[in-house]
């Protein structure tokens, strides 16, 4: 038996607050970016609208970077 995941929904009477999702980060061909790890860089190409996975080209290494994207900023 499998589940699927479904959104929780929060009730107006629960003490608890309701979780708050962060906007998407949407990157395009040629943003430039910071990434924790790696450095500066700039994008190079765009898989599916930034929803599965952006290239970037941090100078030494090209890497692929996959959602979410919480240590990846565009400048």
């Amino acid at each position: 038996m499998t589940r699927s995941a479904a959104v929780r929904r929060t009730l107006p009477t629960s003490p608890f607050k309701a979780r708050i999702e962060a906007p998407r980060k949407y990157f395009a061909v040629g943003d430039r970016v910071t990434h924790d790890t790696y450095g500066l860089g700039r994008a190079i190409d765009v898989e599916g609208d930034s929803d599965i996975a952006v290239l970037v080209d941090f100078g030494s290494r090209r890497e692929r970077i996959t959602p979410p994207y919480a240590t990846m900023h565009k400048l």
